[in-house]
């Protein structure tokens, strides 16, 4: 027996000694390798056979395999993420032209020269050290006081600051604590004459990065100002780079985060977010826990070896919460620059630095993105794609690859150009590009079928005809070119995070007792909107022709088809208003003009968002003409020729305007 309890002696001191030499090669932080030397000390005293000793153990080895001071070297080759986006997607020139705006003040500033503030009395001194740091290529300022260099603080932003501690007015000490409250992010290094242990304790207490004691050596001043501008370049870095992708689903998000982590050359990981509920997927759980584990960011940095990917938060819109605590709150540590340098992982239980991770969120809707997270955001739109565009992208980038990945040859499958367009106007309608894909692939599988089950090798053009062999009748109709005018049926545009879209509203009157009837599954604002319509059209009824008693002995019923789908928002307003006016006069309204608008109580129309996909929208359903607040002008005008090509817009200001345009 005591040899075999001498063996498992000799096995566990082995571990522990291989732990202990791994702790110390990990270059953990001073303080993590603090409790990690604190976890080993515990397990000498723990036998191998308790459960405390084996979840230590893994504890430990997680520590020590975490990428403390693992990076990837930035490529900051502006030209090269400019060919990398266009050679992967077509369109999307804003969101191009803004990420790439984004990269060029990331390279700025980390190639602007730091700049240093050198205080003292001494005019001597001044110049030495203005000579010496100059010759390391940073731009130096001197100041002869205290008073001197606040002044200079406020007119440029340093990076360092070396001060001396006895000066007339406004010593050192007097100095430090200023800048510590006024500019915490500047680093101080204090070198002075008088040094002694307690000034140097009351510089550190007071935010101090470096105490230096003259006379010093060159070196010391050189390596001093060499640490604290590379703390500070973290910072710098960092600070303000959390991009949010916002937009309909199938318009690029995804593909255009890995395009970013590929232009930095940075590796990428994506997490999804929809339908987490569960605070400890980002924060993790405690060690006391059965089957512990870090949270998913932690997760995902120790699988990847670096501490500076590129991590995409995938679906923030469809965040959930429940009992069991709020993972969106658990996000604001982990997006604030100002807080994830010090993340606090509860399976780690010690500070983790994600302030060099580039993080990318991506929504379909910002509104339901909590407001605190929304304010560390910089929001970057995906509008929805138009009809040339998808055309392009099937030609340029679906169709090959759909033939590629069905084991087909490019060079014996093509697609005629009308038949594409078939596909997008017949068989998809989205903002996105997700559909038209997948109808691409179903017929590369068919023509992969066909060709084996007919033993054919020779060339195949997909024409129109074959479209519609492969797919099947067409799924979508022109509603709006289709169907005849009547009276009390207008059609609107509205928006979603699938992007636009068109609805029709259904006004009836029928004998009753002055009740309003509102179906179709609308929100509480959508139901607002109704009745604020009702009213404006009985206080005005008489400017319109409307006899004033109309609703005495009637009930008016209002429906928007598509009972199974939620509805809500204000822009159903002036469609509802000129559905109404078309029932109560009698006249048809023009199906082939689509409108938006929130109305108000005096028959004012009032500027509504989402105008682009909107009228996209318009387009695919073929819509002649489009009501719009004159409010949006600035917003019609930003449209593109492409857009707004063989549509008309009319601005207006009322409802009676619109219903000049709209009713026959």
């Amino acid at each position: 027996m005591s040899f075999f309890k001498k063996s498992e002696d000799s096995e566990q001191q082995t571990n522990l000694a291989d732990l202990k030499r791994k702790v110390a090669d990990a270059q953990m932080p001073a303080a993590v390798e603090k409790i990690a030397g604190q976890e080993l000390e515990m397990l000498t005293k723990i036998s191998p056979a308790a459960a405390e000793y084996s979840i230590g153990l893994t504890y430990i080895d997680y520590l020590v395999t975490l990428p403390w001071n693992k990076k990837t070297e930035d490529n900051l080759d502006l030209m090269r993420a400019e060919r990398l986006l266009n050679e992967n997607h077509y369109g999307l020139s804003k969101v191009k032209e803004r990420i790439l705006e984004h990269l060029a003040v990331k390279v700025m500033r980390l190639n602007r020269k730091p700049l240093i503030l050198v205080v003292d009395d001494e005019e001597i001194a001044r110049k030495n050290l203005e000579h010496v740091l100059s010759k390391e290529q940073y731009e130096v300022v001197t100041a002869a006081d205290g008073a001197d260099a606040l002044r200079k603080l406020d007119a440029h932003e340093f990076d360092v600051v070396i001060t001396d501690l006895k000066m007339a007015s406004l010593d050192g000490m007097e100095l430090l604590e200023k800048i510590g409250g006024r500019f915490p992010d500047i680093k101080v290094i204090v070198v002075t004459g008088f040094a002694s242990i307690s000034s140097a304790i009351e510089a550190v207490k007071k935010g101090a990065f470096d105490y230096i004691a003259k006379p010093f050596k060159l070196d010391e001043v050189r390596t001093a100002v060499r640490k604290a501008l590379e703390k500070k370049a973290v910072i710098k870095s960092t600070k303000g780079s959390v991009l949010c992708f916002s937009g309909p689903p199938g318009t690029g998000k995804t593909s255009v985060g890995r395009a970013v982590a590929q232009a930095l050359g940075r590796k990428f990981t994506r997490i999804a977010l929809g339908g987490m509920k569960d605070e400890a997927d980002i924060r993790g759980h405690r060690r006391t826990y059965v089957g512990a584990k870090p949270g998913r960011i932690i997760e995902e940095i120790h699988r990847l070896e670096t501490t500076n990917p590129v991590i995409m938060l995938d679906e923030l819109d469809k965040l959930g919460h429940d009992v069991k605590g709020d993972p969106a709150s658990a996000l604001l540590e982990v997006l604030d620059p100002e807080q994830n340098q010090a993340f606090v992982d509860h399976y780690l239980d010690v500070p983790f630095d994600l302030s060099s991770v580039m993080f990318i969120v991506t929504a379909n809707l910002l509104d339901t993105i909590h407001a605190p997270l929304r304010d560390r955001m910089e929001v970057i739109e995906f509008p929805g794609y138009t009809q040339e565009e998808k055309a392009q992208i099937a030609t340029r980038f679906l169709v090959p690859k759909q033939i590629r990945e069905k084991g087909l040859s490019t060079n014996r499958i093509g697609f005629a150009p009308e038949a594409v367009q078939k596909v997008i106007q017949e068989y998809t309608r989205e903002a996105g590009i997700r559909s038209l894909e997948r109808k691409i692939a179903t017929i590369c599988r068919k023509i992969a079928k066909e060709s084996l089950q007919n033993s054919e090798d020779g060339a195949i053009r997909v024409t129109p005809e074959q479209v519609e062999h492969f797919l099947g009748k067409r799924k979508y109709q022109f509603e709006v070119i289709e169907e005849q005018d009547r009276i009390g049926v207008t059609t609107g545009l509205v928006w979603t995070g699938a992007g636009g879209d068109i609805i029709f509203v259904e006004a009836a009157r029928m004998k009753g007792d002055k009740e309003l009837i509102i179906t179709g599954s609308l929100g509480e604002v959508m139901r607002e909107s109704v009745q604020a319509a009702l009213s404006y059209i009985r206080s005005s009824a008489a400017s319109f022709g409307i006899d004033e008693n109309f609703f005495e002995r009637q009930d008016i019923h209002i429906h928007v088809p598509g009972g199974a789908i939620q509805k809500d928002g204000p822009s159903a307003g002036i469609t509802i208003a000129v559905a109404l006016l078309s029932l109560l006069t009698k006249r048809p309204a023009r199906r082939d003009v689509a409108m938006t608008g929130e109305i108000t109580l005096t028959g004012r129309i009032l500027p509504v968002g989402g105008i682009r996909e909107k009228v996209l929208a318009a387009k695919r359903a073929k819509v002649a003409v489009i009501i719009m607040p004159a409010k949006n002008r600035v917003d019609v005008e930003e449209l593109s020729q492409e857009i707004t090509r063989d549509i008309t817009i009319k601005l207006v200001d009322t409802v009676a305007e619109a219903a000049e345009a709209v009713l026959r």
